[in-house]
């Protein structure tokens, strides 16, 4: 089917903190094949793995050390062929994360370029001098460090916008791009079914941005050639395959989104934007405890989806890998009615949308944030070097300040353990686990939800059930209604036969409902769905978190 993705659910795994096979404390392949009944059940459509190759371990297998090769702690090659050969059994198609705007510095390319300067992949590489002693300029990072590394060896600088361990390629090298292509094609050509393709809209680095003047920098997004690489990826790759294709794009506005994505663009099917992930940022970034104005949140999903309607796909997301879990961000997990209510709120305001919906896993749960007692705790690099510059250099947080932040918004709390049952170890493993289990395992874990008709994850089932039998989801034009209410999401979907109203009410206090009666005309309407039990009508006040859709037919 054209455009399959269109009308598919994509769930994220994260393999290191899903399902541990062998013991060890660590999450693995084999893990998640033990799992794909579960997943089948769900009723979604796509995994995305996050990185499972060999890695330089810097920064959770985003610094890859071999494409061609499946990290040792996650199991083998054969491991892989299985988990493919058993999704695809079960009809589930299977995403690979792709990471080519850098890769590890123990990566054979990087371990030849910095031999000499006259190695033939020197050039594989952003390599230049200093300015007058120092980093060629003064641009930082996205990891609170600068983003330049002094080599001894050759007496240059190299450029890694991430971690030290993570020097970014240069895409200016054409026989590097072909390496990347080959590499792509072997993937394909083995069975699986797509990329997730990471920091895609950072591999074309603006002059500015590597140049040896002692400046500022300047910002490596949407770089000059970004589009002429990706066309160029999309005819060596992506147009030989059935396949689907998300980029992760920092830094794009809906005009821009369509550059890359457009249903003419031949480059991406969709990309992954940032505007909603930042609405609740405060002075320093993502590191706050501050909560996020609902009317902020209207006016960015409203711009996406007025501005992408008939010209680009939408990725619809709440949260993933990198962000803090969504219950505990968007909704309420405060006690265990406002924690079910949200949960399942959530889910109905984010599957009604247009677009892809994407499920990080245990979000199909109602998985909330974890709280870490100390640095010791945490695992993730950015958490370490945002700790040292905000709390032990610019001394900008106390130490009990940043541990707020940290357990509000750091990524280690989406990469805590699947909860599978109330057992020692969540299920998850009968070893130490790599990271803290949340203690709330006992009380929120899938043996508890799977076949009660009542959850979380029957809700999800429910909800993804809904996307496939109605075409208006997939199809139909986004309309806001009551922009203005600072409590109650109401929004619209319509095509030229019905209409859909979606009601989410993202506050514990009873809402009045009044503002959609002008909308109901003369349709007559039945209730699709409802994260409470009553038969409400849609004028009817709108309980605590509570999420309805129902379809009104002409």
């Amino acid at each position: 089917m054209a455009d399959w993705w269109k009308k598919s659910v994509v769930y994220q795994v994260y393999p290191r903190s899903f399902m541990d096979a062998n013991g060890d404390g660590i999450g693995d392949l084999k893990g998640i094949t033990q799992k794909l009944d579960y997943l089948a059940e769900l009723g979604v459509d796509v995994i995305w793995l996050s990185p499972i190759y060999q890695s330089g371990g810097t920064d959770a297998g985003y610094d890859i050390s071999d494409y061609y090769a499946i990290e040792q702690e996650f199991g083998t090659m054969a491991d892989f062929d299985e988990l493919l050969l058993e999704a695809h059994r079960r009809g589930l198609k299977i995403v690979m994360d792709l990471v080519v705007n850098h890769t590890s510095d123990k990566h054979a390319w990087f371990q030849e370029s910095r031999m000499d300067r006259n190695n033939p992949k020197r050039d594989y590489y952003i390599w230049r001098d200093g300015h007058e002693g120092q980093m060629p300029n003064q641009m930082m990072g996205y990891f609170c460090e600068p983003a330049w590394e002094h080599d001894a060896k050759t007496d240059q600088y190299y450029m890694h916008l991430f971690t030290i361990g993570q020097p970014d390629l240069n895409w200016e090298n054409k026989q590097m791009r072909e390496e990347i292509y080959t590499m792509m094609n072997w993937w394909l050509q083995k069975g699986i079914d797509g990329f997730r393709m990471d920091v895609i809209s950072c591999i074309s680095k603006p002059a500015k941005a590597v140049a040896s003047d002692g400046g500022q920098g300047m910002d490596c997004t949407n770089g000059p050639k970004v589009h002429a690489y990706l066309k160029e990826m999309h005819e060596k790759t992506f147009s030989n395959y059935d396949c689907i294709t998300v980029g992760e794009t920092p830094g794009v506005t809906p005009d821009i989104a369509v550059q890359y994505a457009g249903f003419d663009a031949n480059e991406l099917n969709m990309v992954f934007q940032f505007e909603l992930m930042d609405v609740d940022s405060g002075p320093l970034g993502k590191w706050t405890t501050q909560r996020y104005d609902l009317l902020d949140v209207k006016r960015t999903i409203t711009r996406w989806q007025e501005g992408l309607f008939n010209r680009a796909w939408n990725s619809l997301y709440l949260g993933n890998h990198d962000q803090p879990r969504c219950v505990s961000r968007w909704g309420d997990d405060s006690t265990p009615l406002y924690w079910e209510k949200s949960a399942k709120m959530l889910c109905t305001f984010l599957h009604m949308l247009q677009g892809t919906p994407y499920v990080y896993q245990g979000d199909e749960l109602g998985m909330t944030n974890v709280r870490l007692d100390g640095l010791s705790e945490a695992r993730d690099v950015e958490i370490f070097n945002a700790y040292r510059l905000y709390v032990e250099e610019q001394q900008v947080f106390t130490h009990d300040e940043m541990m707020a932040n940290i357990n509000a918004r750091g990524r280690d709390n989406a990469r805590t353990p699947m909860q599978w049952n109330d057992g020692k170890g969540a299920g998850f493993t009968q070893g130490d686990p790599w990271i803290k289990i949340n203690e709330n395992h006992t009380r929120i874990n899938a043996q508890k939800q799977v076949g009660d008709p009542d959850s979380i994850f029957s809700y999800y089932k429910q909800v993804i059930h809904l996307r496939k039998a109605y075409d208006i989801i997939t199809d139909g034009a986004y309309k806001i209604l009551d922009a203005e209410n600072p409590n109650v999401y109401t929004y619209a979907r319509e095509d030229e036969n019905a209409k859909l109203l979606v009601m989410c009410n993202f506050t514990a206090q009873e809402q009045s409902a009044d503002h959609v009666a002008a909308y109901l005309g003369q349709g007559k309407y039945k209730r699709l769905i409802g994260n409470y039990a009553n038969e409400s009508s849609p004028t009817d006040a709108l309980q605590a978190y509570e999420a309805r859709v129902y379809l009104i037919e002409a």
